[in-house]
């Protein structure tokens, strides 16, 4: 089984300006697609340090001195960096969202294919499954969830049903939590519906909103000036926060501005339009479909 296969490559390695010598960051390692790209581009004096929290990810580790795996969520980018003596650093990639492989691995619960244990855990070894959270957490925190990270209209309903029904019997796999919301799946819409819900308890699980907005910050204090950085995102949620953050230095409201009413931002857009995959790239990799990506480099400020 293929790992994952990189999406927009070409673009991503591109929109990292990379320079022989220099230093660079993957902070989502995963099949290592990308980070084999940058090494292919990188002189002997180039380094390259990737992030990824799934065990599963070191098997794909390549076999070069100028590579370092560190096996931590990129929330920690900057700490272990400064422990490498890694800063600043002249590009950094992220591919966010879940891997092809995390997807086709029936045990790690991501897809609704499988019947599975009901985890998601990126990191198995850390934090609460899904099932923990789907039998513990109250109605409200169960409704903010879905309609946060689900952009669910039904999340009140749903959180309800679910804080109802668990008291009977315990969704414990993937199979149990469809059946749970099989009574709001509309004709024809199955598919979609159950998808988001998977997709609330998934960011809710790992914490990706809070740890893209960690990471996005200690970017700025990684990066050299000019130095680039370029994320691809997957869903409106994440690409938001990205374009803000680009855009304005924050996540949300205006960019600040100076002493003179002179708009002070960290980043400066190298694309103003989103690049989006081609038809081609579409036929040969239908899960890249949805990919967002965005480039920006640190400015001198």
């Amino acid at each position: 089984m293929t790992y994952h296969t990189p999406v927009l490559l070409h673009h991503c390695i591109e929109g990292l300006h990379l320079k022989p010598d220099g230093t660079y960051v993957d902070v989502t390692f995963g099949g290592g697609g990308h980070s084999r790209a940058i090494l292919e581009k990188l002189g002997p004096n180039g380094k390259l340090y990737a992030f990824d929290q799934d065990p599963d990810a070191a098997a794909n580790v390549p076999d070069d001195p100028r590579f370092t795996l560190i096996q931590q969520n990129f929330r920690f980018m900057k700490n272990f960096l400064r422990m490498y003596g890694a800063i600043p650093v002249d590009g950094i990639l992220a591919d966010l969202g879940v891997s092809s492989y995390q997807f086709d691995t029936p045990g790690k619960g991501f897809s609704i294919r499988f019947d599975a244990p009901l985890d998601m855990r990126m990191n198995p070894n850390s934090g609460s499954s899904a099932a923990d959270i789907l039998m513990n957490y109250s109605e409200e925190e169960l409704r903010r969830m879905f309609k946060e990270y689900g952009e669910l209209i039904e999340a009140g309903k749903l959180a309800r049903h679910f804080t109802n029904a668990r008291a009977d019997r315990k969704p414990d796999t993937t199979a149990k939590l469809l059946d749970l919301i099989r009574p709001f799946m509309k004709r024809g819409q199955e598919h979609q519906f159950a998808a988001r819900v998977f997709q609330a308890f998934r960011i809710e699980v790992n914490d990706e909103i809070g740890a893209l907005k960690d990471f996005l910050k200690q970017s700025l204090e990684v990066l050299k000036p000019n130095g680039r950085l370029v994320v691809m995102s997957y869903h409106s949620l994440e690409d938001r926060l990205v374009k803000n953050f680009i855009r304005n230095g924050k996540f949300e409201g205006e960019a600040e501005k100076d002493f003179f009413g002179n708009v002070k931002v960290p980043l400066k857009a190298i694309n103003r339009k989103p690049i989006r995959p081609d038809e081609n790239e579409l036929i040969e990799n239908n899960r890249s479909r949805s990919a967002i990506l965005r480039i920006a480099e640190r400015t001198d400020i």
